[in-house]
């Protein structure tokens, strides 16, 4: 997908939500639980609940890999079935010696044809730039993430800056806006301001709303530019927002929730 049709269809749905499909046999409907390709019919479902009022889906790849040969399969068949309008993420954090590299970004653009992988910057750009070389896909790179121990390396000081604005200054030379986003958690959006004056430009994927405390107002207000630029993720607020056989019914709510506050939050840029 291009940046100009991710952008049209953030105008189109007055959305810029992204559904995390991180699904956990243990946690859907007990009802499902007996059906023969349960996750695969729970994807189904919610997607179809929700494919009206967002932009983006998530499929966190560790969800799928621990179920072997038969994850795969159900991963694969899941990003078949996404409309081809709403861009994909293969949540899957890589990154490797670059002949590594090309080998992932072949199984998740080639192989399994998601839009972008998420990819962990550490060992440079020879680990990064196989999967800008791609046309129409995008590497998301690791930035700010939301968990504590972002604090362990991605907040500490290399000289004047913190490691991540010089993540986020580095690795914004290596390909365009056109290729790359960042990772930028929920719960740091109070830096979101300092981090739109080093990549004004560049789609933030922003997972950490709903169940990590992060708020879709601070976000929106500091992280939004011109063209949308935020993919917002929201996982078990939506996809596990009943246990019950409602469960669709919950799930759109809970999305059409977030497409309403998004959509008062676009009409003001």
């Amino acid at each position: 997908m291009t940046r100009q049709q991710l952008i049209e269809q953030i105008q189109l749905k007055k959305s810029y939500l992204c559904v995390g499909l991180d699904t956990d046999f243990e946690k859907i409907p007990t009802h499902l639980k007996s059906h023969p390709d349960a996750i695969f019919e729970f994807n189904r479902q919610i997607i179809d609940a929700t494919k009206d009022l967002c932009v983006a889906y998530k499929i966190n790849t560790a969800f799928y890999e621990v179920l072997g040969s038969k994850g795969w399969d159900i991963m694969e068949r899941t990003v078949s079935y996404i409309p081809d309008e709403h861009f994909t993420i293969a949540d899957a954090k890589r990154g490797d010696i670059g002949n590594t590299s090309t080998q992932y970004a072949r199984a998740f653009f080639e192989t399994l044809n998601f839009d972008s992988i998420t990819v962990a910057p550490y060992m440079g750009e020879d680990s990064v730039r196989p999967f800008l070389e791609f046309d129409n896909k995008w590497a998301i790179v690791l930035g700010l993430t939301s968990n504590s121990g972002s604090k362990d390396f991605e907040q500490q000081k290399t000289g004047d800056h913190f490691l991540y604005e010089t993540v986020l200054k580095t690795v914004s030379t290596w390909g365009t806006d056109g290729n790359l986003m960042f990772v930028i958690g929920a719960t740091k959006a109070s830096l979101l301001a300092e981090i739109r004056a080093i990549i004004p430009n560049h789609f933030l994927l922003v997972p950490g709303v709903g169940f990590q405390g992060g708020s879709l107002k601070e976000v929106s207000k500091y992280g939004l530019n011109k063209d949308g630029g935020l993919l917002v993720n929201a996982s078990r607020a939506i996809i596990y927002a009943s246990e019950k056989e409602d469960f669709t019914t919950e799930a759109r709510a809970i999305a059409l929730q977030y497409q309403t506050e998004m959509a008062g939050y676009l009409a003001a840029i």
